[in-house]
């Protein structure tokens, strides 16, 4: 297995504002030969976290893939002059709290939920393949929306039940630029809560009335990131892509392949097909019927 960190790549999509780019490299794991979360799931699609910089302080948006990924992002930030730094989490799951060690002597900010969900999958994540041992659990809590500055930039965060029910956005008014956790994704977004995806389209409409120019996914394509990332189309193609599945698992339409379900959307440009993300596809439509069943 190569250095966990030797394909990491850091990206600048704005000033003061940094990608940390790994993954989507054909033939490339990190981890293991063997099943593992990390090279099958968030290395295969392609994986970011962020920091804001402004002076002396930066704001770390998750905590990446490792705890060798999140100490690359602190070596980085500290080589930038970088002496305050604060942690956000975007929500529970494990490539976005994987590098929280990394940052046990910093603030780490969650909604109370994400608390909760980590709390409640605590060993599971601690003896996952990799393990994360030990989960540092976030130390700061808020319940709905929180107003941060980071030097002189404003940041707010504001929670959003899309993807997981914990969905925590990082929103930054002056520049209209949304970092999106997992709320959106570049090509299809993973489905991990079937049963609340009446929901996750809700909010993704709510999500669409806000004044965004431009959204930096936490899953999407390096080149487009570091070009500046995705437009609100991103936000209409994921929305389109859960009602179409919606509605097909309800009637026993067949599903065909992402490639021809979402040609639509990949012909207008606002998602770029990546063949991996089939299999994202087909556990979602598996997710999907199983849920109309239970209906």
């Amino acid at each position: 297995m190569p250095d966990m960190t030797s394909t990491l790549t850091i990206l600048q999509p704005y000033p003061g504002i940094f990608a940390y780019y790994d993954g989507r490299i054909a033939g490339t794991r990190l981890h293991s030969e063997g099943p593992n979360w990390l090279d099958d799931g968030a290395y295969a699609l392609g994986v970011a976290s962020y920091a804001i910089v402004d002076g002396g302080e930066a704001l770390v948006y998750d905590t990446h893939i490792s705890i060798p990924h999140a100490e690359a992002i602190r070596v980085h930030l500290e080589g930038l002059g970088v002496t305050s730094i604060r942690v956000v989490l975007s929500h529970w799951h494990k490539d976005h709290v994987a590098g929280n060690a990394a940052f046990a002597d910093c603030e780490i900010i969650a909604l109370s939920l994400t608390a909760e969900r980590l709390a409640e999958n605590r060993e599971k994540i601690e003896i996952a393949t990799p393990p994360i041992h030990p989960l540092v659990m976030p130390n700061r809590l808020f319940e709905h929306g929180l107003d941060l500055k980071v030097g002189q930039r404003k940041v707010e965060l504001h929670h959003f039940a899309i993807h997981s029910a914990d969905g925590n956005v990082l929103w930054l008014p002056e520049e209209k630029l949304l970092l999106a956790g997992d709320t959106v994704e570049d090509c299809a977004t993973f489905i991990a809560e079937a049963e609340q995806v009446a929901t996750h389209i809700a909010e993704l409409k709510r999500l669409r009335e806000w004044p965004i120019a431009r959204i930096l996914p936490s899953h999407g394509d390096r080149d487009r990131i570091a070009a500046g990332g995705y437009d609100a189309a991103l936000i209409d193609a994921n929305r389109s892509y859960l009602e179409r599945l919606v509605r097909a698992a309800a009637d026993g339409t067949p599903i065909g392949p992402l490639k021809d379900f979402a040609a639509d959307e990949i012909a207008a440009g606002s998602i770029l097909y990546f063949a991996p993300y089939e299999e994202v596809h087909d556990s979602n439509v598996a997710r999907m019927r199983a849920a109309a069943k239970s209906i």
